[in-house]
């Protein structure tokens, strides 16, 4: 008897230490937008552009860029699913930037550039639904930007 309470008693420890876990690990998404903010700040300032490949530590294929205000529901529809850490951006000046690879999201930057340390900027004449679109076939050449607090790549 005294055996099965403590298999039931390490079991329900197991159980709760992998919920501890599971509650403090970072999504893909996350994890992959520090990974880019650490590129993209790590560049000198003698450099003038880049491509877009050379910063993304990561795989993608396409990558979309929301306007302000472009509702939750449009943004799902454009990239193809829900997910739950996505936000409207409600002023002028926020990024709204989603990469995918295989359709799945891999990295999203979200926010003011002077608040995140940097920025990205695109339009294309791919425009789909509620985004502009890039994908890793196009002219992925941005302008580097230094400002004040933060840097910023400009297509």
């Amino acid at each position: 008897m005294k055996s099965k309470k403590t298999v039931v008693i390490i079991a329900f420890g197991v159980i709760c230490i992998a919920i501890f876990i599971n509650l403090f690990k970072k999504d893909l998404w996350d994890v992959n937008e520090e990974l880019l903010k650490e590129e993209v700040l790590s560049f000198r300032h003698t450099v003038e552009t880049i491509n877009l490949l050379e910063v993304t530590p990561f795989d993608w294929d396409v990558v979309y860029s929301f306007e302000p205000y472009t509702p939750l529901d449009d943004i799902y529809e454009t990239v193809g699913y829900k997910w739950d850490t996505i936000s409207v951006t409600v002023n002028e000046g926020m990024n709204q930037i989603v990469f995918l690879n295989d359709g799945k999201v891999v990295c999203y930057l979200y926010g003011y550039p002077e608040n995140n340390g940097y920025g990205i900027s695109f339009e294309s004449e791919n425009y789909k639904d509620a985004g502009y679109m890039l994908n890793i076939k196009d002219d992925l050449k941005f302008q580097v930007e230094r400002r004040d607090s933060f840097v910023y790549l400009r297509n």
